[in-house]
């Protein structure tokens, strides 16, 4: 039998240097196309999440974006910062070259509305609409076209972004892309917020009266109240259906935050229905906004929903609370459709 010769040091580190030149060689590119994917998702910070139906959620942009498309063109709820319009038209342009026909803004928060010059400048004319020379229909409840244009607000908000197609009853109805689509006021955050909801696919996207990540964001100047946002979270708890065990069936767009479902939904809504409780008891007993502070009322929440710094502390939270409780918004719900 012939003896195998010994193999050298040198040998054996030519023959491993060649095996790892061969994976280099082969695996580098798809490393280096991984890698810039990788970038260029740090650099957008945009993820689109199919939902269900024709429904997409656009998170990354602000406040979440929802995403209907079809064949009679795009509707978006909310429409994100005004720096984020490039990335947002890029992101829709991967699910149809469609053009965004609707805007339906559920606050007049930035984060919310943005967006809507970018679309009505880039967009246009409208064939449902050209004599009005239309290149979006942005909805609304008044309320927000009453803020929006406001020439003493600072800064400005130019006049393409302001809500050109408002409602002031209960409900506003749109049927598009084969959906009937329900826009449906509740005073919550604001006097102005809308819930929309999408009856064939099962969708509700709910703006920040409904936002998984922080307490509700309450604008008592511009009547928010958190009586307001409990009966917005009643009002949505009796529109989501949930399939077994309370999980999927209807699917919810938060104002921000995850894709969430009526589970979801029930974890905020007891902790919105505590809350009011504890600080309705503290007012009865006559504590003092002080006395509420130092009690902490919202400890046991505080690791989930709580921040000390931001533009939304939990100290900022409890005081607005307190504030709209001890006297109570007179803006009242009606039921019925406009």
């Amino acid at each position: 039998m012939r003896k195998l010769r010994p193999v050298s040091p040198a040998q054996r580190f030519l023959c491993v240097a060649s095996v790892l030149l061969a994976v280099l060689v082969t695996w580098a590119p798809h490393l280096a196309s991984q890698q810039a994917v990788q970038n260029a998702g740090s650099r957008s910070q945009l993820e689109l999440v199919p939902v269900q139906g024709s429904i997409s959620m656009l998170a990354g942009a602000g406040g979440n974006i929802t995403v209907q498309v079809g064949k009679d063109g795009v509707i978006l709820v909310d429409s994100g910062t005004a720096a984020m319009s490039d990335q947002v038209l890029e992101a829709i342009r991967s699910l149809t070259r469609g053009q965004v026909t609707y805007i339906v803004n559920t606050s007049d928060r930035n984060d919310h509305t943005g967006g809507n010059e970018a679309f009505a400048r880039t967009g246009r004319p409208l064939a449902i609409n050209r004599a009005a020379q239309a290149t979006v229909f942005i909805v609304g409840f008044s309320t927000l076209l009453d803020r929006m244009s406001d020439r003493n607000a600072s800064p400005a908000i130019p006049e393409r972004a302001w809500p050109n197609d408002t409602y002031s009853g209960p409900q506003k109805n749109l049927y598009f892309n084969g959906e009937a689509i329900e826009i449906l006021h509740q005073a919550a955050t604001t006097d102005g917020d809308s819930i929309v909801h999408f009856r064939r696919s099962d969708v509700v996207s709910t703006g920040d009266m409904f936002n998984p990540t922080q307490y509700p964001v309450l604008d008592a100047k511009n009547g928010g109240s958190l009586q307001g946002v409990l009966e917005g979270l009643n009002r949505l708890r009796q529109i989501v259906v949930p399939a077994d065990h309370v999980e999927g069936g209807t699917m919810i767009v938060p104002g921000h935050g995850r894709l969430s479902d009526m589970g979801d939904l029930a974890i905020y809504h007891q902790m919105v229905t505590i809350v009011r409780d504890r600080l309705q008891d503290m007012i009865k007993r006559g504590l003092t906004l002080a006395q509420v502070k130092a009690a902490r009322p919202t400890r046991d929440y505080d690791p989930i929903y709580g921040s000390t710094t931001g533009n939304w502390t939990t100290e900022m939270f409890v005081e607005a609370a307190f504030t709209t409780l001890s006297t109570p918004s007179k803006t009242s719900q009606g039921r019925g459709s406009n």
